[in-house]
């Protein structure tokens, strides 16, 4: 897989990053796909002691439901990189060459990347 390519399954990964950021009107949203197919959503949380990203809850939720790899990330929000905590997390799971694709709030393509 290149760095700049997108897939239909990608499409999907975006419209479950999006909702769940609008769910809580939260900065951000992660959706990641598994080496399985199956899909995990989830928005960052920021409360008085609970500081989460959405992609940490994510792969949180893949591994909790038994996920032994990631496939794809993507990640909807108004920053233009992830963290490099972040792409540790995607890396520790899915090893190196992930695709992480970052979209801006109203879901445009702002890079595509590789862990």
């Amino acid at each position: 897989m290149t760095q700049n390519s997108w897939t239909a399954e990608d499409d999907k990964l975006a419209t479950l990053a999006k909702g769940a950021r609008s769910r809580i009107q939260a900065n951000s949203g992660a959706a990641v796909r598994d080496t399985t197919g199956r899909t995990y959503a989830s928005a960052n949380v920021s409360r008085e002691n609970l500081i989460l990203s959405a992609v940490q809850l994510a792969v949180g939720q893949a591994v909790a439901s038994g996920a032994v790899g990631i496939e794809a990330v993507v990640v909807l929000g108004d920053s233009d990189q992830l963290d490099v905590i972040d792409i540790e997390i995607v890396r520790s799971i899915g090893g190196p060459g992930v695709p992480v694709h970052l979209l801006g709030v109203t879901g445009e393509l702002v890079s595509s990347q590789l862990t």
